[in-house]
Order: structure tokens, then sequence, then C-alpha cells
């Protein structure tokens, strides 16, 4: 890995991360748990690193979104409760209970397959339910004249042998969302979601351990949705205008190096198509960065990469290994010279919005062979190359 880690890397600041772990478990309260959302290998930040650091910071359950993501956690020491979010195939409900690693249940089907594998099994299985209140996804369907057969549905679930109804959640559509018609549609979710809780623990006789619906954009702007725990995503990783307006911090940066600089003459298109062409004498950059790496090729000729000479501009298409930059007016900019794609200098907020997308679509396309180094105290604590060797 070292040999590669001057070509473009990732380096991740853990203290960013359990800042911004700190200030969201002030804003929640002492009282309501936290679930630190870690699928897509924690959006591309290190799911291995970032649950060892939630976990000894006293967080309260993981979430991802597979039973391979699950298991990767195991076999790397995490301990902590695990729930996953996304579909598992039946025949790995042994594994689940093997390693203690609770399963959504999103449906009557699903519901079914679990309790006779878990049967067989001779365990038993910790399940939350998922209720479908306006997402239109995954979960048991409870609006729409569907309540009452959403909810005999749901209490069925808990009821079957071999599985533990530990807690139900919901997800919210437009949380994230400002306007009127936004905020209604998020409130109509949370109060379908504790009627159907309501209706099925009335049913049960008992109630559920772990009630929770609050992501991002609930967790900053609707409290009365907490809970018994709140499962925020971009807020721990400090992106996101709703990180912004909490003071939270980004935790990743990304950089890269100019490998080569050439200087073309007025009229020369740069890179495929040539979608710019040069007015003058211009020194282009060549940077080892590319679509393969996770540069989204929607940016090509739109945005600036940030220099120790300020913004320079991209130029032309993004390739797959690599991309161009104008530095004609930079003269201290040279081979070797380091350059900011996203970070403190170069907002990935702005990135993301001149790509038309999120955030999280950024750091989750940042690929296996982008090496991350970790950060602690301003030392550097891990290093990991996601290539077999």
């Amino acid at each position: 890995m070292e040999s590669t880690l001057r070509r473009t890397w990732a380096e991740v600041n853990l203290d960013a991360i359990a800042y911004n772990y700190t200030k969201i478990r002030e804003k929640i309260g002492s009282d309501v748990k936290f679930l630190g959302v870690v699928k897509a290998d924690a959006y591309g930040h290190g799911s291995i690193q970032v649950s060892q650091l939630l976990e000894e910071l006293g967080a309260d359950y993981l979430a991802v979104s597979s039973a391979d993501e699950a298991l990767e956690l195991r076999v790397n020491g995490i301990k902590m409760p695990i729930l996953i979010l996304g579909h598992t195939p039946k025949e790995q409900v042994p594994r689940l209970i093997e390693y203690g690693i609770t399963q959504a249940i999103t449906c009557k089907a699903k519901a079914d397959e679990y309790s006779a594998e878990a049967v067989k099994a001779g365990g038993v299985l910790k399940v939350h339910i998922k209720v479908d209140t306006g997402m239109s996804r995954l979960g048991y369907l409870c609006d729409n004249g569907y309540f009452d057969t959403g909810v005999s549905g749901i209490v069925e679930a808990c009821k079957m042998p071999g599985l533990e109804a530990e807690g139900i959640f919901t997800h919210f559509a437009e949380a994230d969302e400002f306007g009127q018609a936004n905020d209604d549609y998020t409130k109509h979710q949370f109060e379908l979601f504790t009627r159907v809780i309501s209706a099925v623990e009335e049913q049960l006789n008992h109630k559920f351990k772990i009630r929770h619906c609050a992501n991002t954009g609930a967790v900053a702007r609707f409290p009365e949705t907490y809970l018994d725990m709140v499962r925020p995503g971009l807020l721990l990783y400090g992106y996101g205008e709703f990180a912004h307006q909490m003071g939270l911090r980004p935790a990743m940066t990304m950089k890269t190096t100019v490998s080569t600089i050439k200087i073309y003459p007025e009229g020369t298109a740069v890179s495929y198509g040539g979608m710019f062409v040069t007015d003058k004498p211009t020194r282009i950059g060549v940077l080892p960065y590319g679509y393969a790496d996770g540069f989204l090729r929607s940016l090509s000729n739109k945005c600036s990469l940030y220099t120790k000479e300020g913004p320079a501009k991209l130029r032309g298409k993004i390739c797959m290994d690599m991309c161009m930059i104008d530095i004609t007016d930079m003269p201290t900019v040279d081979v070797g010279s380091e350059v900011e794609i996203f970070g403190e200098k170069n907002s990935i907020d702005d990135l993301a919005a001149c790509a038309g997308t999120i955030p999280y679509e950024l750091t989750c396309a940042v690929s296996k062979r982008v090496p991350r180094v970790y950060y602690r105290n301003g030392e550097v604590v891990d290093r990991e190359l996601m290539l077999r060797m």
C-alpha cells in the first residue's frame, strides 16, 4: 500500500466522527439509544474502523444492509448489537443466530421463512419489524386502508416461533426536505407509525423494547420522533446542511497529486470528445484520479479542485484513471503537488450540488483501489487498502 499511497487517497478523521457522535448525543439526550449506520463500508469511511470507534464511544446499535456486512464486523471483533436493514436469504438464518445478529422483517413471507429456519436451527432470531408508513419500499403496508391488515400481519410475525421481536421501525421519506407539504408528510408517517405500535402492543399485551424511526433529517428537525433510538447517517459523518447547522465536522478528505504537467497551445482539445478547447497557451496538470476511483463523470468540466494556490478548474471529460486541471496561473503547483478533491478547503457539499447528487454518493463511490488513511489525535492510527495484495 505504501507504493500507492501518494497516488490518490482518502483521509478519514476519526476525531471528527467522535465529535459528531458526541454532539448528536447531546441533542438527543441520554435516554435515547444511538444506532450508527455503517452500511456500504460506513459510506466509504471504513465500517470496521468506524464501528470500533462507535463501540468504544458507547453507541447502542449498528446498522448494515446485508448479512455479509454484519459478519464482516463480527469476525473483526465487533460485539455490539447489529441490525441488518436489507434482505437476507433464509439459508443464512443459522449464521445470524450463531453470531447474534438482528434481522429486519418486512413482510409475511420473510417472517414465515425466518421463523421456519430458526426453528429448524433450534435457536431464536432477534428481529425488528419494518413498517411501511409512506416510503413505499419495504415493510408491512399500513396506510391507505391497509391499517388493520398491516397490524394483524405484524402481530402474527411477533408470535411466530423462533423469532424474538425486539424492535419495530419505519423510515421517513421526506424528513430532510423543506416545505409544509414535506413536513406534513413526515408528521403523517410518524402519526401512523405510533398508531400502528399502539395497536400491535395492545393486541400482544406487551411493548417493544426499541421503537425507532428518526433518520438524519428527523434527528435535526423533529425531536418528537426520537422515541427509543435514532438512526443518523449523514449527520454522523458530518455532511449536509443539517450537519453544518449543528456545527458538525466532515470526516473524509480526498486527496491526489499532480502526476504530469503539459503546456498546450491555443486551440488544443483536452480529453475525450473535445469538451474543452484551450483559448490560449494552457498549463494542464494531469491527476491520477478518475471515475474508477469514484470521481463522478457528470462533474466533467464543471467543478474545481483545490491546490496550494487555490481552486483549479477541471478541464475536459473525466477519464477512467485520470482527470485534468488548469494550472496556467499557478506556477508553484508542480509535479507531486498535493490536490484536495474534497475536504476542508473544497466542500463535498458543493461538489455534490455541482453533480446534482448528495454527499453520500461521493463518499460511497470512493473505490477499493483508493487507500484509506485513518487519523486520531492528529496521528495516523491505521491504513487500509482493499485491493488483494
